[in-house]
Formats: C-alpha cells, sequence, structure tokens
C-alpha cells in the first residue's frame, strides 16, 4: 500500500491495490467496473494496456500464429510493475497512459441498486472517517487475465481477487465476442484482434492453465485450493455466484482490509 505524506497539510495519500484477475471472460472488467462505481476516489488499471504493440507479439512456436496470451510475451512486464509503482508513489494515473478498453464490447450486466447504494455510502463514510484524521483514500482497481503470475506484479498488490469460472463457459464466452483492441502506444484506437480458428483450445486455455497452475494445489486450476503461492488470495466462483454477490463480497473483503492499512 502507497502511503503518501504532505508537509503542508499533513495529509497522508494512501493508496491501495486492488487486483481483479481471472481468465478471459470471467466477468473481471465488469466486477472491477462495479467496484469503481462503489468506491470513491477510484480508478481502474487494465492489464490489456501494458500488451506489446501487436508487432512485437511472439508467434507460436508450434501454430505459427501471435500468441497474445502465454505468460512471458503477452505483456511488457517492466513498463506494468513500474506504472503500478509509480500509481503507489504519487497516487495517480500518469497523464500520458492512454486506455482503449473503452473500444471493446461492453456487457451491460445491472447490479441491485440496494447493494451499490448501501456499499457506495459505506465506504463514503470510511473515506470522511480517514479524511477526518488526516487521511486520503485511492482505490486502484487493478484488472488482468495474468496478474498473479509475475511476482513483481502481484506483490504491488493489496488485496488479490480472483475469479474462477469453467472452461466450457469461458469458451462459450470467448467465441461470442467479436474481437478484442489491441496495444495502444502506437495508434489510439489500437487494432482490433480476432481469434483464428482453434485459437482457444491451441492458444488461450493451455497459457491459462500455464499461468495460473502454481498458484493452486495439485496445480488444479479449476477447482484446487489456494496452493499459497500468492498470499491472501481471495477466490471466488464466477458461476456459483451471481454478479450481485461478488461485489458484495468483494466489498466485504475491501472493507476487511482497511483494518491492515488504517
Amino acid at each position: 500500500m502507497g502511503d503518501l505524506s504532505s508537509g503542508a497539510s499533513n495529509q497522508k495519500t494512501r493508496v491501495i491495490l486492488v487486483g481483479v484477475g481471472g481468465a478471459t471472460c470471467s466477468g473481471k472488467t465488469t466486477l472491477a467496473k462495479h467496484l469503481r462505481g462503489i468506491l470513491p476516489n477510484s480508478v481502474i488499471i487494465h492489464q490489456d494496456d501494458f500488451a506489446p504493440p501487436q508487432d512485437l507479439v511472439p508467434m507460436h512456436p508450434v501454430y505459427k500464429v501471435q500468441d497474445w496470451d502465454a505468460p512471458a510475451g503477452a505483456i511488457d512486464w517492466p513498463r506494468m510493475v513500474e506504472f503500478l509503482k509509480e500509481v503507489k508513489r504519487t497516487g495517480v494515473i500518469p497523464p500520458d497512459h492512454r486506455s482503449h478498453d473503452h473500444l471493446n464490447e461492453q456487457k451491460d450486466i445491472h447490479l441491485i441498486d440496494e447493494i451499490k447504494l448501501r456499499w457506495s455510502r459505506t465506504f463514503e463514510d470510511i473515506q470522511r472517517d480517514a479524511e477526518r484524521t488526516g487521511d486520503k483514500i485511492i482505490w486502484g482497481l487493478v484488472d488482468g487475465f495474468l496478474l498473479y503470475w509475475h511476482a513483481d506484479v502481484y506483490e504491488q498488490l493489496d488485496v488479490r481477487i480472483f475469479l474462477r469460472v469453467p472452461q466450457n463457459i469461458l469458451k462459450r464466452r470467448r467465441h461470442e465476442r467479436h474481437g478484442y483492441h489491441t496495444a495502444v502506444q502506437s495508434d489510439p484506437e489500437g487494432s482490433l484482434w480476432r481469434d483464428p480458428p482453434r485459437y482457444w483450445e491451441q492458444i488461450v486455455w493451455p497459457a491459462y492453465l500455464e499461468a495460473n497452475r502454481e498458484i493452486f494445489v495439485d496445480e488444479d486450476v479449476e477447482h484446487g485450493d489456494s496452493s499459497g503461492k500468492v498470499q491472501r488470495l481471495v477466490m471466488m466462483n464466477g458461476t456459483e455466484m451471481s454478479m450481485d454477490e461478488l461485489v458484495k463480497r468483494c466489498c466485504e473483503v475491501l472493507k476487511d482490509a482497511l483494518t491492515r492499512f488504517m
């Protein structure tokens, strides 16, 4: 957690980074957006924005197509690590950062008004109490499919949430999408990527298993408990829980986590 002090006002700005991880199409971005609507002073940091430019994405050695999912090449790790550290140091998103998430399909999953209102009031009250003692809380919601592969990334995360969804549901959701807009370093509109035939079976799912097997007991990504490699990992079942239940559970986790920081 970042702790920034101002000599003039003696105010401390506490930056709390919350990881919302899981496979592609697991609902993590939707969940992060609902949390942003509840938490005061909150921003979303999309891991996809740290993918390399399309011409630098490696080719799969067997299938000879660009591999956007293999952990080693899918993300510009040094850039993402430095970005998270900078957010913790300053409490702001660097002004030159541009996201392409708005270009992707945005599926509207409604949140019950009562849940949003209740938890918005809860965190607004927490914020006011903190400000009375000279503190300001900033929430950074870090959403991504590879959050728990690179230790230098997840060590920056103060709260670590993992959404787990069965393969058959993930596959169906992926096939229903029209594509993804990719990195924007050279093009503000990005490039639209569409999966080649059998991309899910040959690239996406194997890479997901590779990236996450060590964080589960017996490397059982779909059913295993946390192995302890990523400490304080909170796992949630994205199909057994509704979005309302997921948001409620996340808010409970975040409220409890504040006791470690305040």
